[in-house]
C-alpha cells in the first residue's frame, strides 16, 4: 500500500478521534453551559451539516479545475483542526457556532479532492483496498474518540 494512502487515513484517523471527541460532548455543553435549548442545539447542527454538504459541491470541481488535489485538502483539515481549540474557549453560542461552521467547511472541502488524492495515488489493482483502507482508519477513530 502507498505511504500517502497511509498517511491520509492516519490523517482520517485523528481528525475522526478530536471531533467525536468533541461532538459527542458538544450538545450538553450547548445545553448545560451556554444555557441553549435543544432547538438551537438542532438549527446549529442542522445549518453547520448543510454548510458543509453545500461546500462538499463545489470542493470536487474546484479540485478538478485547478489540480491541487492535496492543497484542497491540507486547507480541509487545516480548518477542521483550528475549529477545535476554538470549541474549549467559546463564551457563548457565537463562538461555537463559528468553530462549528470552520470545521464543517474543512469537511466539505477536504472530502472530494482527498478521495480524488486516493485514487490517483493508488495503483489501479490495490483502488479498493486503499478506499477501504483509509475508510477503516477513519472509522476506527470515530470509534475511540
Amino acid at each position: 500500500m502507498p505511504r500517502g494512502i497511509w498517511m491520509l487515513g492516519f490523517v482520517s484517523l485523528l481528525m475522526d478521534v478530536s471531533s467525536e471527541m468533541i461532538h459527542s460532548l458538544l450538545p450538553l455543553f450547548m445545553v448545560d453551559s451556554l444555557g441553549t435549548s435543544a432547538f438551537v442545539v438542532g438549527l446549529v447542527e442542522g445549518f453547520a451539516e448543510s454548510t458543509a454538504l453545500i461546500v462538499k459541491i463545489f470542493s470536487g470541481s474546484l479540485s478538478d479545475y485547478l489540480g491541487k488535489r492535496k492543497g484542497l485538502a491540507v486547507i480541509g483539515y487545516g480548518l477542521g483542526a483550528m475549529s477545535k481549540p476554538l470549541f474549549a474557549l467559546a463564551p457563548g453560542m457565537g463562538l461555537v457556532l463559528t468553530a462549528r461552521l470552520i470545521d464543517r467547511i474543512g469537511k466539505g472541502i477536504r472530502g472530494a479532492p482527498r478521495d480524488a488524492l486516493i485514487a490517483d495515488i493508488a495503483p489501479p489493482s490495490i483502488r479498493g483496498a486503499a478506499f477501504g483502507l483509509r475508510q477503516s482508519l477513519d472509522t476506527v477513530g470515530a470509534f475511540l474518540g
